[in-house]
């Protein structure tokens, strides 16, 4: 059973569900067993410390999965920027025809990758980036409400209101990210014009994640309201997991501070440590309202193929009695 749209021809795959870039999650088991499940994967090119571990993830996800799968690859402003054109050349060469491209100004990213005949999905917060990347040449548009995981930009627009929004208005296929895990959201994403959903959160909760038991059982255990809006006042806005250090950064943002002064409280590293140890309180981690849906932590072949199938009995069982039913004519 598969549920065939626009986007899932572009990209050459059974499901429409996509795995996003996901920093220090996006590995290469995750993304085979999206892949091997129906769905779309990506590596995340900068958990790779340099462009040849990248070309190494590649190679070692290949030999997980032959089906379809792309890279993540994010343009962050930074003090000291890694090799962007490194980590594409290297994304390039290995092969790969699917990217996900976010974060500022990807034009010349998007360029390259074109004249080598990949695939771009750009992901953005605002119906206006959407209609920039379309013209700037992307295949597809990731679109991503107030209520994801990360970088939801700064118009706070829900994505029931953002999706359609979007629809209306960009022709290229747009999936829908940011508040998404299950059937019910995958229906009402196709139902506001979008041809599938992106799910970041309700990955790491699964069997393949890479990220350690604690954090996916802490991600079960967190209901919708468990998320802070850090960097606000510095007009960065990042949704986060809510802990000790994240409601530590928004006190400090309330008395005035600025990035310096919360630098050595939300470095990488320490999020990454979040991950690896099990300790919740570690650091900053990413995650969105949608932890409130999420109850169990399946394989991706359960949870993708359990998405599917209640959606098919959503589309065909419940919303089906409220179509009006066909009087005969009389004769």
């Amino acid at each position: 059973m598969a549920l065939k749209t626009r986007f899932t021809e572009l990209v050459g795959v059974e499901h429409p569900i996509v795995q996003g870039g996901m920093q220090w999650v996006g590995r290469a088991e995750l993304v085979a067993a999206v892949a091997n499940a129906g769905g779309l994967g990506f590596i995340t090119a900068l958990t790779q410390p340099t462009p040849e571990k990248l070309r190494e993830e590649i190679a070692r996800c290949r030999t997980l999965t032959d089906k379809p799968f792309g890279v993540n690859l994010t343009i962050l402003p930074a003090i000291t920027p890694p090799p962007y054109a490194e980590y594409r050349q290297a994304i390039i060469d290995s092969g790969i025809k699917i990217v996900e491209t976010a974060g500022n100004k990807p034009a010349e990213h998007v360029e390259e990758f074109k004249k080598h005949g990949v695939i771009v999905i750009h992901k953005c917060t605002s119906v206006r980036h959407g209609l920039s990347a379309e013209r700037m040449g992307v295949d597809a548009i990731s679109i991503d409400g107030f209520e994801c995981a990360g970088h939801p930009g700064e118009d706070d627009v829900p994505g029931l209101i953002l999706i359609p929004a979007a629809a209306d208005k960009i022709k290229i296929p747009m999936i829908a990210s940011g508040g998404f895990g299950d059937a019910r959201g995958l229906v009402a994403a196709l139902a506001l014009g979008a041809e599938g959903i992106n799910m970041g959160t309700r990955f790491m909760a699964t069997k393949e994640s890479p990220i350690h038991e604690a954090i996916k059982q802490q991600i079960v255990a967190n209901d919708e309201r468990a998320t802070d809006l850090i960097f606000r006042t510095m007009h960065n806005t990042s949704r986060v997991a809510r802990n000790a250090v994240s409601q530590q950064v928004v006190a400090l943002e309330r008395q005035g501070a600025k990035f310096e002064d919360v630098r050595e409280l939300v470095a990488g590293s320490r999020g990454r440590n979040v991950y690896e140890v099990g300790d919740n309180d570690a650091g900053i981690w990413s995650a969105g309202q949608i932890q409130g849906l999420i109850h169990d932590v399946p394989s991706c072949e359960e949870l993708i193929h359990r998405i599917v199938r209640e959606a098919e009995e959503l589309i065909h069982g419940r919303l089906a009695r409220f179509a009006p039913t066909k009087q005969a004519v009389p004769a």
